[in-house]
Protein backbone atom coordinates (compact mmCIF):
# COMPACT_ATOMS: atom_id res chain seq x y z
CA UNK A 1 0.00 0.00 0.00
CA UNK A 2 1.38 3.38 -0.95
CA UNK A 3 0.77 6.39 1.26
CA UNK A 4 0.13 9.81 -0.21
CA UNK A 5 0.16 13.17 1.46
CA UNK A 6 -2.88 13.72 3.65
CA UNK A 7 -4.67 16.97 2.94
CA UNK A 8 -6.71 18.46 5.78
CA UNK A 9 -8.80 21.56 5.24
CA UNK A 10 -10.61 23.40 8.02
CA UNK A 11 -14.33 22.69 7.74
CA UNK A 12 -15.85 26.12 8.07
CA UNK A 13 -18.04 26.13 4.98
CA UNK A 14 -18.65 23.45 2.42
CA UNK A 15 -18.48 23.29 -1.34
CA UNK A 16 -21.27 22.59 -3.79
CA UNK A 17 -21.78 18.84 -4.21
CA UNK A 18 -22.57 19.40 -7.89
CA UNK A 19 -19.28 21.24 -8.39
CA UNK A 20 -17.37 18.53 -6.51
CA UNK A 21 -18.93 15.80 -8.67
CA UNK A 22 -18.21 17.77 -11.84
CA UNK A 23 -14.54 17.80 -10.82
CA UNK A 24 -14.59 14.00 -10.44
CA UNK A 25 -16.34 13.67 -13.81
CA UNK A 26 -13.67 15.78 -15.50
CA UNK A 27 -10.79 13.91 -13.86
CA UNK A 28 -11.94 10.29 -14.32
CA UNK A 29 -10.14 8.13 -16.84
CA UNK A 30 -11.85 6.54 -19.83
CA UNK A 31 -11.62 3.08 -18.20
CA UNK A 32 -12.69 4.18 -14.72
CA UNK A 33 -15.87 2.83 -13.13
CA UNK A 34 -17.83 5.41 -11.13
CA UNK A 35 -20.46 4.24 -8.65
CA UNK A 36 -22.87 6.83 -7.29
CA UNK A 37 -25.65 6.51 -4.75
CA UNK A 38 -28.15 8.73 -2.91
CA UNK A 39 -27.52 12.50 -3.33
CA UNK A 40 -24.33 12.01 -5.40
CA UNK A 41 -26.34 9.79 -7.79
CA UNK A 42 -28.99 12.46 -8.27
CA UNK A 43 -26.41 15.10 -9.13
CA UNK A 44 -24.22 12.74 -11.19
CA UNK A 45 -27.15 12.04 -13.50
CA UNK A 46 -27.10 15.72 -14.51
CA UNK A 47 -23.66 15.20 -16.06
CA UNK A 48 -22.93 13.58 -19.44
CA UNK A 49 -23.26 9.78 -18.96
CA UNK A 50 -20.65 7.16 -19.83
CA UNK A 51 -21.09 3.38 -20.20
CA UNK A 52 -19.02 2.78 -17.05
CA UNK A 53 -21.31 4.80 -14.79
CA UNK A 54 -23.05 2.62 -12.22
CA UNK A 55 -25.89 4.71 -10.80
CA UNK A 56 -26.84 2.67 -7.74
CA UNK A 57 -30.51 3.71 -7.67
CA UNK A 58 -32.61 2.21 -6.22
CA UNK A 59 -30.12 0.94 -3.68
CA UNK A 60 -29.62 -0.68 -0.34
CA UNK A 61 -28.41 2.28 1.69
CA UNK A 62 -24.77 1.86 2.62
CA UNK A 63 -24.01 -0.78 -0.01
CA UNK A 64 -22.01 1.26 -2.53
CA UNK A 65 -18.52 0.82 -0.93
CA UNK A 66 -19.01 -2.95 -0.77
CA UNK A 67 -20.13 -3.03 -4.39
CA UNK A 68 -17.10 -0.93 -5.26
CA UNK A 69 -14.82 -3.37 -3.48
CA UNK A 70 -16.26 -6.32 -5.40
CA UNK A 71 -15.79 -4.54 -8.73
CA UNK A 72 -12.27 -3.40 -7.81
CA UNK A 73 -11.25 -6.99 -7.05
CA UNK A 74 -12.97 -8.36 -10.17
CA UNK A 75 -11.56 -5.60 -12.42
CA UNK A 76 -8.01 -5.03 -11.13
CA UNK A 77 -6.99 -3.15 -14.29
CA UNK A 78 -9.67 -0.51 -13.79
CA UNK A 79 -9.95 2.21 -11.19
CA UNK A 80 -13.22 2.16 -9.23
CA UNK A 81 -14.50 5.42 -7.75
CA UNK A 82 -17.35 5.30 -5.22
CA UNK A 83 -19.26 8.53 -4.53
CA UNK A 84 -21.09 7.98 -1.25
CA UNK A 85 -23.05 10.08 1.25
CA UNK A 86 -22.14 10.50 4.91
CA UNK A 87 -25.37 8.89 6.10
CA UNK A 88 -24.76 5.93 3.82
CA UNK A 89 -21.14 5.66 4.99
CA UNK A 90 -22.27 5.44 8.62
CA UNK A 91 -24.47 2.47 7.73
CA UNK A 92 -21.52 0.42 6.47
CA UNK A 93 -18.37 1.49 8.30
CA UNK A 94 -17.23 -2.12 8.31
CA UNK A 95 -16.64 -1.88 4.56
CA UNK A 96 -13.68 0.40 5.22
CA UNK A 97 -11.87 -2.34 7.13
CA UNK A 98 -12.73 -4.86 4.41
CA UNK A 99 -11.36 -2.55 1.70
CA UNK A 100 -8.04 -2.14 3.52
CA UNK A 101 -7.83 -5.86 4.31
CA UNK A 102 -8.38 -6.69 0.63
CA UNK A 103 -5.60 -4.28 -0.43
CA UNK A 104 -7.85 -2.84 -3.13
CA UNK A 105 -5.26 -0.44 -4.52
CA UNK A 106 -7.54 0.56 -7.42
CA UNK A 107 -10.44 1.71 -5.21
CA UNK A 108 -11.30 5.31 -4.26
CA UNK A 109 -14.08 6.06 -1.76
CA UNK A 110 -15.31 9.66 -1.80
CA UNK A 111 -17.75 10.63 0.96
CA UNK A 112 -19.89 13.73 0.49
CA UNK A 113 -20.39 15.05 4.02
CA UNK A 114 -23.41 17.35 4.33
CA UNK A 115 -24.71 16.27 7.74
CA UNK A 116 -28.18 15.36 6.49
CA UNK A 117 -30.15 12.52 4.96
CA UNK A 118 -30.88 14.88 2.12
CA UNK A 119 -32.87 12.61 -0.18
CA UNK A 120 -35.37 11.56 2.53
CA UNK A 121 -36.16 15.02 3.89
CA UNK A 122 -32.91 16.44 5.30
CA UNK A 123 -33.11 14.71 8.66
CA UNK A 124 -29.81 15.22 10.55
CA UNK A 125 -27.24 12.46 10.29
CA UNK A 126 -26.12 11.20 13.73
CA UNK A 127 -22.95 12.97 14.78
CA UNK A 128 -23.33 15.70 12.16
CA UNK A 129 -20.54 18.24 12.58
CA UNK A 130 -18.76 15.98 15.05
CA UNK A 131 -17.82 12.77 13.22
CA UNK A 132 -14.44 13.00 11.47
CA UNK A 133 -14.75 10.68 8.48
CA UNK A 134 -11.10 11.04 7.54
CA UNK A 135 -10.14 9.92 11.05
CA UNK A 136 -12.49 6.93 10.77
CA UNK A 137 -10.78 5.92 7.53
CA UNK A 138 -7.33 6.19 9.11
CA UNK A 139 -8.49 4.12 12.07
CA UNK A 140 -9.69 1.47 9.59
CA UNK A 141 -6.19 1.34 8.10
CA UNK A 142 -6.34 3.66 5.09
CA UNK A 143 -3.01 5.38 4.49
CA UNK A 144 -4.14 7.56 1.58
CA UNK A 145 -6.66 9.88 3.26
CA UNK A 146 -7.71 13.36 2.17
CA UNK A 147 -10.25 15.93 3.37
CA UNK A 148 -11.44 19.05 1.55
CA UNK A 149 -13.88 21.89 2.12
CA UNK A 150 -12.66 24.15 -0.69
CA UNK A 151 -13.78 23.49 -4.26
CA UNK A 152 -10.71 25.26 -5.59
CA UNK A 153 -8.38 22.92 -3.69
CA UNK A 154 -10.43 19.87 -4.67
CA UNK A 155 -10.36 20.82 -8.34
CA UNK A 156 -6.61 21.36 -8.11
CA UNK A 157 -5.92 18.01 -6.45
CA UNK A 158 -8.63 15.65 -7.67
CA UNK A 159 -6.73 14.17 -10.61
CA UNK A 160 -3.71 13.36 -8.46
CA UNK A 161 -5.80 12.06 -5.55
CA UNK A 162 -7.90 9.61 -7.56
CA UNK A 163 -4.96 8.58 -9.73
CA UNK A 164 -2.57 7.63 -6.93
CA UNK A 165 -2.29 4.04 -5.64
CA UNK A 166 -4.91 3.29 -3.01
CA UNK A 167 -7.08 2.30 -1.43
CA UNK A 168 -7.89 5.98 -1.11
CA UNK A 169 -10.45 7.74 1.07
CA UNK A 170 -11.66 11.30 0.48
CA UNK A 171 -13.95 13.34 2.72
CA UNK A 172 -15.60 16.31 1.01
CA UNK A 173 -17.46 18.89 3.12
CA UNK A 174 -20.44 19.88 0.98
CA UNK A 175 -23.39 22.16 1.60
CA UNK A 176 -26.79 20.44 1.92
CA UNK A 177 -29.49 21.38 -0.56
CA UNK A 178 -32.86 21.17 1.15
CA UNK A 179 -36.17 20.55 -0.52
CA UNK A 180 -34.95 18.69 -3.60
CA UNK A 181 -36.43 15.27 -4.39
CA UNK A 182 -34.28 12.18 -4.18
CA UNK A 183 -32.78 10.47 -7.22
CA UNK A 184 -35.02 8.53 -9.56
CA UNK A 185 -33.99 5.31 -11.25
CA UNK A 186 -32.48 6.03 -14.67
CA UNK A 187 -34.18 2.96 -16.15
CA UNK A 188 -34.94 -0.75 -15.70
CA UNK A 189 -32.25 -2.37 -13.54
CA UNK A 190 -31.89 -5.47 -15.74
CA UNK A 191 -31.24 -3.43 -18.88
CA UNK A 192 -28.81 -1.11 -17.07
CA UNK A 193 -26.92 -4.12 -15.68
CA UNK A 194 -26.69 -5.66 -19.15
CA UNK A 195 -25.27 -2.47 -20.67
CA UNK A 196 -22.82 -2.08 -17.80
CA UNK A 197 -21.53 -5.64 -18.17
CA UNK A 198 -21.10 -5.11 -21.90
CA UNK A 199 -19.05 -1.97 -21.16
CA UNK A 200 -16.84 -3.95 -18.78
CA UNK A 201 -16.21 -6.55 -21.51
CA UNK A 202 -15.47 -3.96 -24.19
Amino acid sequence: MTATTTTETARTTGMSAKDALAAVHAARGARDIVITTMTPARDWMLLPPTPLDLVFVPSAMGGAPSMGLGLALAQPNRRVIVCNGDGSMLMNLGSLVSIVNARATNLVVIVFVNGTYEVTGSQPVPGAGVVDYAALARAAGFESVHAYASIEEWRSDVRHVIGAPGPTFVSLAVEPVHGQPGPKSPGPARERARRFMEALDA
